[in-house]
């Protein structure tokens, strides 16, 4: 069996997020260090599998404020949780295109399983002799099973934060060895 390993290319890759702010529109945000490695076997990534690690004191908003509560002991306590971290269980092909991933998620010191569609964008060539294969991922989680528990109640009676998180995520990987 050939084994290829894969490293994240994070300068062309993003982990991006959305939740409800005031039950009228979704706020984005983005982790900006992570690292991951990817191995599959044989020529398919059917069976694959993959592990992310980020920095959460790298995550941003675009609003200082808004990212200063979020790094604090409201929500993710970067100071005593400071990495987020999946590791696969499960890659497994539905179709040319479509692939389900399952795996473990560890945030704010839980680790509970997440099951996210992934969407393989193919495989190139780069100008440098490299080879890459993107993919997107997207799934959804509940913040309050990982014990990101903050929230205000509103005068309208909705609360300030959802608690559904959208994930929106775009990787590519850079082929480093075949084995």
């Amino acid at each position: 069996m050939t084994t290829t390993k894969w490293n994240l290319d994070a300068a062309h890759s993003e982990i991006g997020f959305r939740v409800r702010h005031m039950m009228l529109t979704n706020v984005s945000g983005k982790f900006q260090n992570f690292e991951g490695a990817l191995e599959r076997y044989d020529d398919s990534f059917d069976n694959a599998s993959i592990t992310f690690t980020s920095e959460i004191e790298s995550l941003s908003t675009g609003n200082e404020e808004r990212d200063t509560h979020l790094l604090g002991s409201d929500f993710f306590d970067a100071v005593q949780f400071p990495k987020m971290t999946f590791i696969s269980k499960s890659f497994n092909k539905l179709n040319d295109r479509d692939f389900s991933l399952e795996g473990d998620l560890t945030l704010h010191g839980i680790t509970k399983p997440i099951k996210l569609q992934l969407g393989f964008e193919g495989i190139s060539p780069d100008p440098w002799g490299n080879t890459r294969a993107g993919f997107n991922v997207r799934g959804k989680l509940n913040r309050k099973d990982w014990g990101l528990n903050w929230n205000s109640l509103l005068e309208t009676g909705g609360m300030m934060v959802g608690e559904e998180i959208t994930l929106d995520v775009q990787l590519q990987f850079i082929q480093i060895n075949t084995q």
